[in-house]
């Protein structure tokens, strides 16, 4: 229940599992980006950019300060580590992210 739960999911369910949570990442990113892209709203979508750039780069370095490329820097891995700060904002920013697809127009 550390920041290094990236590790753990490595030692436990191998490559096919880091691939796994790599790629459940990339296609959530890939949704926020989406979002941020059709969003009628200029505010909307610079919220959903900002959303989606802070949780790559979370993802990012928190991979990267696993496999040693990164000094610590104690940033959790988001949905994921253990952390109730850490949880309390990604889960806000998801219901943001909810609140700003539901307005966009099919």
């Amino acid at each position: 229940h550390t920041d290094f739960i990236f590790s753990v999911i490595g030692e436990e369910l191998g490559l096919l599992g880091t691939l796994t949570v790599i790629t459940l990442f990339a296609i959530w990113l890939s949704r926020v980006f989406t979002i941020a892209w059709k969003s009628q709203d200029l505010f909307s979508s610079y919220l959903a950019l900002g959303i989606g750039i802070l949780f790559g780069l979370q993802v990012v370095f928190n991979i990267g300060v696993v496999m040693g490329l990164l000094p610590t820097k104690g940033l959790a891995l988001p949905f994921l580590s253990y952390g109730g700060t850490a949880l309390i904002i990604s889960m806000t920013c998801v219901g943001l992210l909810l609140n700003i697809s539901s307005r966009i127009e099919a």
